[in-house]
């Protein structure tokens, strides 16, 4: 049954004041506080190592975020931005990244009323030589509700992930309420972002510094990665009060064979000898939680399926994890693939059965958000003594915010 939750029942005072603008001087200097057994306390980031469990697997999202934002002018002088979304024409991230001429996106536009049929052309290309050799050229093919499908056509030969370097700009949150600056360039980007795909960040990664890591493997944990390309999406707010109505985004992964072998293989030591899942970030927890869903459908039709909205709530499952790990790398063996790719809808409220995950590292997020719900369900519904917590002790919220440590509440 889809649970019966309204969102205004998930709001906090979140005033202007308390949002980061920027990130802090250090990635590892940010606050931490850490939530276990309803008890709160706190800690600077870089203390992390020292706070999780000896041979645990941490998972991180390596994906990497484009320089979205493109910037068009009319012959009339009207500015149009268009905001890269979704590759539609080649459909794969690798290859759309890779063309040398000509791909087609699902966009949103702002400005979209004062842009017809016209062919427009970069802002300022003009007056910059290398803008002016590449010549890009953007053709609104259609409009669809919020979003358009636009062709992008340039000169050079240069694959199109250059011209986004050369032309985009990175797309930070609009609750920042600044332009993109330097500073945005190196800090909205993991230090282990991999493979292009996301217009926002992890920013549950941000925190983490190269001394940071090596310290944690240095403990006996092994790191992971998975990844999931963040959309746009993630920005949106809950409309509806009744959060059965708010229609998730669908976002592409990529998991590798070999981990989700291993996690199967854990989670029989963690039965046994109390070892930890530690994603970090809710993009990993989506992931993660949805190869559960992904391995019923490799055991009931033979074959993955993209993990829909709600399908954790409607039904009773009665395959155990291993199980359906198992069904998703015989499927992978059988086809010859070293990876799953697929997409996900999964929007994880309370009364969630969390099957893989067992401790969360994620920042403080908006109120009213399905973050917030995410963040309430792993902790049994007491989201509040998080936040209130938070609040009172003077520590920063959303992207280039402070961070958690959050222990799964107990079943």
């Amino acid at each position: 049954m889809i649970p019966d939750i309204h969102i205004e029942d998930y709001n906090y005072p979140l005033s202007d004041e308390r949002i980061a603008k920027y990130p802090l001087p250090e990635r590892d200097a940010s606050k931490l506080l850490r939530y276990r057994d309803g008890r709160v306390d706190e800690f600077i980031f870089r203390d992390i190592p020292d706070l999780l469990p000896e041979g645990s697997v941490m998972v991180f999202n390596d994906t990497k975020v484009v320089p979205a934002r493109l910037h068009f002018q009319r012959e009339s002088g009207a500015h149009i931005e268009v905001f890269c979304l979704q590759p539609v024409e080649p459909a794969e991230y690798n290859t759309v990244f890779a063309a040398t001429s000509r791909c087609v996106w699902r966009c949103v536009i702002g400005n979209s009323k004062r842009w017809k049929d016209d062919l427009l052309r970069l802002y300022g290309s003009e007056a910059d030589p290398t803008l002016a050799r590449m010549d890009l050229r953007a053709h609104l093919v259609a409009k669809e509700g919020e979003t358009g499908i636009v062709e992008f056509t340039w000169a050079d030969g240069a694959p199109f992930s250059a011209v986004l370097e050369a032309c985009g700009t990175v797309p930070i949150p609009p609750y920042l309420n600044r332009e993109t600056e330097d500073v945005d360039l190196e800090r909205y980007q993991t230090l282990y972002a991999r493979f292009r795909g996301s217009v926002a960040a992890p920013t549950a990664g941000l925190h983490f510094t190269e001394a940071v890591l090596q310290r944690i493997r240095e403990k006996g944990i092994s790191t992971e990665t998975i990844c999931l390309h963040v959309g746009a999406g993630t920005f949106l707010p809950v409309k509806s009060s009744n959060v059965a109505d708010h229609p998730m985004h669908s976002e592409p992964f990529v998991v590798k064979k070999a981990f989700i072998q291993s996690i199967s293989e854990r989670n029989n030591i963690v039965n046994n000898y109390n070892k930890n899942v530690i994603a970090v970030g809710t993009t990993s927890v989506r992931t993660l939680e949805s190869l559960y869903y992904v391995g019923v459908s490799c055991i009931e039709t033979g074959r993955p399926a993209p993990v829909e909205q709600w399908c954790p709530y409607t039904r009773e499952y009665p395959y155990s994890l291993e199980e359906s790990l198992g069904a998703i790398v015989e499927y992978l063996d059988r086809n010859g693939l070293d990876e799953l790719k697929l997409e996900t809808r999964i929007i994880i409220v309370p009364g969630f059965r969390f099957r893989v995950v067992d401790m969360l590292v994620t920042n403080f997020h908006q109120p009213e958000s399905t973050l917030i719900l995410l963040v309430s369900a792993f902790v049994g519904g007491d989201w509040r003594t998080i936040y209130d917590y938070a609040l009172a002790h003077g520590f920063r919220f959303l992207s280039y915010g402070d961070s958690s440590l959050l222990h799964r509440a107990s079943l």
